[in-house]
């Protein structure tokens, strides 16, 4: 169903808003999947805390301008569905990543991720990308490893002369 021009200017201003807080966007052609399958889709977006739309590419062109994804605008061609990650910038690319193993015909023309357009081979780039709370325990896992060492490198002299006098004391039982 066609929209009328006030239906447009919202859809605009919807996108829009969507991108200036997105961290990166997928758009991925979706000529040949059925409803039920976009509609999977689209449940499986939401749960990750995407934001996907449909939207013809002269009003995503007019969304996108003023928005760090304003390049992306030049590349839009033909059906697609734009992928907004809200929260984390590799979920938008792991949730079509993942559809598209099981549906061929959704196909990643390009993305946009600090804004910079990719293309569609960068796709498993961006889609491995950490989340925040895995990033976090990295972060902690970096931090945290130089005191460890140096609490076993402080504990080294005490827990060998341990052993050493446990072993002479199992020497001299066993000789006697």
């Amino acid at each position: 169903m066609p929209l009328n021009l006030e239906g447009k200017k919202a859809l605009v201003e919807e996108v829009s808003a969507v991108a200036a807080k997105a961290l990166s966007v997928v758009a991925a052609e979706y000529r040949g999947l059925t409803v039920t399958q976009m509609t999977d889709l689209r449940s499986k977006a939401r749960a990750s805390g995407v934001y996907m739309r449909v939207v013809k590419n002269t009003l995503a062109r007019k969304a996108l301008a003023g928005t760090a994804f304003e390049s992306m605008g030049a590349v839009l061609k033909g059906p697609l569905v734009l992928a907004f990650s809200k929260d984390d910038p590799g979920a938008a690319a792991r949730v079509i990543k993942d559809f598209a193993k099981a549906n061929d015909k959704l196909v990643t023309t390009n993305l946009s991720i600090g804004g910079a357009v990719l293309s569609a081979k960068d796709l498993d780039k961006v889609a491995s990308l950490p989340t925040k709370e895995q990033a976090l325990s990295q972060l902690l896992g970096v931090i945290k490893a130089p005191i460890q060492k140096l609490v076993a490198t402080i504990q080294a002299p005490q827990v060998k002369f341990v052993r050493t006098v446990v072993a002479i004391r199992d020497q001299k039982q066993a000789a006697g």
